[in-house]
């Protein structure tokens, strides 16, 4: 059954809306995948902040033309069954989603995405981005290595206090 124009209409509204928020596209072939396999992914995208759609390619083109930071990206990827997860939060969550979920379900495969400045990616780049740590584990690091110096200080102070009084105790025994 056609969907009518004013529901493709809708679609792209929508669709551009989600390319106008998001920090990092990414899409995938999920051809062979059922449809409880599809609602596992979507389950999984929730819980990461990710948002799943599974539209015609014509219709994100068109999103994309209506977008100014979009509108020179190459859409030449974009064919076939394509799945794109989308993420407002998180520049690289979209592509760790779909690659998680492409470890358990080898009939999805990554295809490609876009930056969220519009540049285009390739199916490598996507694995790529999808290997990195998150956002909030590289924050961690980060505060754990400015960090560092600051208890290092800490226990070599502490370290030298108790020996002074372990050796005022050993005075005070003798």
């Amino acid at each position: 059954m056609a969907i009518t124009r004013d529901k493709k209409q809708a679609l792209v509204a929508e669709l551009a809306e989600l390319f106008a928020q998001a920090k990092g596209t990414a899409y995938a072939k999920y051809q062979g995948l059922s449809v409880a396999d599809l609602q596992d992914l979507r389950r999984a995208a929730r819980e990461a902040g990710v948002t799943i759609k599974v539209v015609k390619n014509r219709l994100v083109r068109v999103a994309m033309a209506d977008h100014d930071t979009y509108r020179a990206a190459d859409t030449g990827a974009l064919v076939g069954q394509l799945v794109y997860a989308f993420s407002a939060d998180d520049e690289i969550v979209a592509a760790k989603v779909l690659h998680d979920f492409a470890k358990t379900h080898p009939t999805l495969e990554l295809a490609g995405g876009f930056s969220g400045e519009g540049a285009t990616l390739s199916a490598a780049d996507v694995t790529d981005l999808a290997g990195l740590p998150s956002k909030n584990q590289l924050i961690a690091e980060a505060i754990a290595q400015l960090l560092s110096p600051v208890h290092d200080v800490t226990n070599a102070l502490s370290g030298n206090l108790h020996a002074l009084l372990d050796g005022v105790e050993a005075k005070a025994t003798a």
